[in-house]
């Protein structure tokens, strides 16, 4: 039997801005926040039937962002990255300016302008990517 995908953990300075931040960029809920982890997810995954918060629902099932905090600071390019895409009812260029506007900043990884994405990076400088319009 295949493992299941759980969750993405970030390390980082400051979990709390980190959770705060990608909640905001990504529409999700910080829904766990303490100073040694602060957690961020779909606001789908927290919706039960009912449409109510289900936490012990979440802890179960899992897929968000962790946050953990680490002494030493970001100094290389990331090993992984996440790749974002704006649904096709979204405008691309408006999304981006979305999330430069919240704090993001834009990287250079030697991309061209034909690439069919735009990389920045978090406040605290993990790189991620915006992709063009995906269906769905």
């Amino acid at each position: 039997m295949a493992l299941k995908w759980y969750t993405v953990v970030v390390d980082c300075a400051d979990p709390q801005a980190q959770a705060r931040w990608w909640a905001e960029a990504l529409d999700w809920l910080v829904v766990y926040d303490t100073p040694d982890e602060a957690v961020a997810v779909p606001r789908q995954a927290m919706e039960a039937p009912q449409h109510e918060p289900d936490l012990d629902a979440w802890m179960r099932r899992g897929q968000g962002l962790v946050f953990v905090p680490v002494p030493e600071g970001k100094e290389v390019k990331n090993r992984l990255h996440l790749d974002l895409a704006p649904h096709v009812s979204q405008d691309r260029d408006a999304e981006i300016q979305r999330l430069l506007d919240l704090g993001a900043t834009r990287v250079d990884v030697g991309q061209t302008e034909e690439a069919g994405f735009t990389v920045l990076a978090d406040p605290e400088g993990n790189e991620f990517c915006v992709l063009s319009t995906r269906d769905g």
